[in-house]
Order: C-alpha cells, then structure tokens, then sequence
C-alpha cells in the first residue's frame, strides 16, 4: 500500500528516517517538510517491482529499510542485475529522465523493502530549488556510474572465483542478504557455480577454523 508521507501512520518515524538519509541529511528542516509534501511511501515484498523497464513514469526512490536491486533485460529476455541498493542508498532515473527515455533497467525489491519516492521531475525541480542538494546528488550519481563502470570491467577481466571474492570483500554486509540467483545474476555466474563455488569457501573456512 502507498501513502503520501503525510499522511502515512508512522508519519513521524519515517521523516526521522527521511531525515537520516545521507542523501537528504544536510538539509535543513524547511527544505525536508517541502521534500515530505511530495514523498509517497511504500512497502515492497521481495520479488516486487517498483518500476519496470520500458517504462516511462520514472521515479527517484530512497532506501528507508531493505533492499532493491537494478535489473537490466535483454531482447532476448535474459536478466542481469546490475547493483543492489539497500538503506541509505537511493535508486534514481536522472539519466533516462534528462535524455526523455524510458527506464533502461527495472528497480525491483531483492528483500522486504521500505521506500520513499517521488517523480524525477519532482525531484528535479526541488534540486534546482536547493543547489547544495543538488550538488551532493549529482556528485552521488557520479559514484554510482564510477562503480558500475567497476563492476562491468571486472565481470570481463575475473574468472568466477575471483568475481565471488571481490564481490564478498567488497560487501560483505550483501552476503548473507541475497538470495543466490540474486548474486549469481550479478555475477554474471549460473547459480550452480555459484553454489559450488560457495561450497567451497566454506570448506576453506572450516579447514582454517579446524
């Protein structure tokens, strides 16, 4: 179910965590009531998509609780995910929204979720309203491309171990929250080398702690 922040139950609670974001924590009080008027508030279930791609409703979500992941789908139908965002992390379609396209990836839940959201064109006209916001977005959204850029060139250069490696010292605080067909899309992996490569570090681990 949706709500306008507003008008939300726990209203309260969650503009502390709207608050918090570190996105939008160095605002100051007026600009967050201005930014709460247009927040709606939405919990997601694991699997549920907040916006498909193809779409052209585009919306800049931020991660109060859970965990969203970024799919891209190919012609031929095959699905890869790109990145995963979870508390204080943000999704956005700032790109596609300058150029006019569609969304060129969907943003779905990866676990039961808590997000804010409003319209890239909302969201773009209160940044030019506060210009140290939009200075800390942009400044996001350049980190954000700089990673994918990362991930992509590592997917080329890595062979399977060394890309679950990484990707666990990298984020460890991911392991434990993903799914395996999760990761492995991410990998670029099947789920079954992901398994066994899995089985393995835990073996390594065990012989270590023996």
């Amino acid at each position: 179910m949706k709500y306008l922040l507003t008008n939300h139950p726990q209203c309260h609670f969650l503009r502390l965590q709207v608050k918090r974001h570190p996105l939008l924590s160095e605002l100051d009080d007026a600009a967050l009531e201005e930014l709460a008027e247009m927040l709606v508030v939405q919990d997601g279930q694991r699997g549920e998509c907040l916006l498909e791609q193809g779409e052209h409703e585009l919306r800049q979500y931020f991660v109060l609780e859970g965990l969203l992941k970024r799919i891209v789908t190919s012609p031929q139908g095959r699905e890869m995910t790109l990145r995963f965002a979870g508390e204080g992390d943000f999704e956005t379609f700032y790109d596609a929204w300058r150029r006019r396209d569609a969304a060129p990836y969907s943003v779905v839940c990866a676990a039961r979720s808590c997000i804010a959201s409003l319209t890239m064109s909302e969201w773009c006209t209160f940044l030019a309203r506060h210009p140290a916001a939009r200075q800390a977005f942009h400044d996001h959204v350049v980190a954000l491309g700089e990673t994918l850029v990362e991930h992509a060139v590592g997917l080329l250069l890595l062979d399977a171990p060394a890309r679950v490696d990484a990707f666990s010292r990298q984020h460890p605080q991911l392991m434990e929250r993903l799914v395996q067909r999760d990761l492995a899309s991410h990998l670029n992996l099947s789920a079954e080398t992901l398994c066994r490569l899995s089985r393995r570090a835990e073996c390594r681990v065990a012989k270590v702690a023996a």
